[in-house]
């Protein structure tokens, strides 16, 4: 096993309630940090990820501005150190919104907080933003590109595909040690060092009972969603956000593979022309895992926005 990367910057952990769960975050630094030229950052990971994953850009971003700042990475319902709901088998856009809600009030009760998120966490930033704009400073949207629009017609399918679901056991795959999880990691990205798949791997997995090591997910994610995703209601959201914008995508980024022709590009830049105030940034020699490839140049760009 490669030595796993050293945090320059180690996080804490700290458990909020939230809504009936116990909500997992990593805190770096302390919340009487936080000021109105330099409000607490939050950072929300994507699906089946962990708040750990944001731990480089952390680590890149104090070499540049040193430990001032207050950052806390929040594992979403369901994934690393935050609860399963009770009686769950499925999960649903808005919980993850009035999570975030119930999180930003016990966190920054008194003050807006700068937000990003990535991926999925990059979508649920992005409406949040545009329903509470009065919470929200400086928004960072990390290659939340939406999903591609469905109609009435795909209502009886998809709903038939959620109930055929529901009536099978599903599981994720374990792994015979850490070394076999840094492996998928590097797999999965091959531009992820082995030094940091080997310290990821023991955020985004864990051992258990049968030997094994298994993630930190609960698996009822993996079932689809019923509740169809409605575009016009997502851009009335995006309307709505009145904090400035920053854009951040990785040059390698192929979302043709995973949508193929039902999300063309043009209809992203539509989308994405709503919002009022945005900066864009391409980051070179990356991909989707961008706080991942490239968190030096990503932080450099995040704080050029958020100390702007």
């Amino acid at each position: 096993m490669s030595a796993a990367y050293v945090p320059r910057r180690p996080a804490r952990s700290h458990h909020v309630p939230v809504r009936g769960l116990s909500y997992h975050c990593l805190v770096w630094g302390e919340p009487s940090q936080a000021s109105t030229d330099r409000p607490l950052l939050v950072l929300t990971h994507g699906w089946m990820d962990v708040g750990a994953s944001f731990q480089f850009v952390v680590d890149a971003l104090a070499a540049i501005e040193g430990d001032a700042r207050c950052i806390v990475a929040p594992d979403w319902r369901g994934f690393g150190g935050s609860m399963v709901p009770e009686g769950r088998d499925s999960y649903w856009f808005p919980d993850y919104l009035g999570d975030l809600d119930a999180l930003i009030d016990a966190l920054s009760p008194d003050a807006p907080v700068d937000l990003a998120g990535h991926s999925m966490g990059g979508n649920v930033v992005m409406s949040y933003a545009g329903v509470r704009p009065a919470r929200v400073r400086r928004l960072v949207n990390l290659e939340g590109f939406g999903l591609p629009a469905t109609q009435p017609h795909h209502t009886l399918k998809r709903i038939a595909q959620w109930l055929d679901e529901l009536k099978v056991p599903i599981h994720l795959h374990p792994y015979a040690d850490a070394d076999a999880v840094a492996a998928r990691l590097h797999k999965n990205n091959p531009r992820l060092t082995p030094d940091k798949a080997a310290w990821l791997a023991m955020q985004w997995a864990e051992p258990r009972a049968d030997g094994r090591w298994h993630l930190r997910a609960d698996p009822a994610h993996k079932r689809v969603n019923p509740v169809l995703y409605r575009v016009d209601e997502v851009i009335a959201t995006w309307q709505a956000i009145r904090a400035p914008l920053l854009w951040i995508e990785g040059a390698d980024t192929d979302v043709a593979k995973w949508w193929g022709d039902r999300y063309p590009r043009a209809e992203f830049e539509s989308r994405l022309s709503v919002v009022p105030a945005l900066t864009r940034v391409r980051l070179d020699d990356c991909g989707h895992m961008l706080h991942h490839d490239q968190p030096e140049r990503m932080a450099a760009h995040l704080r050029q926005f958020l100390v702007a």
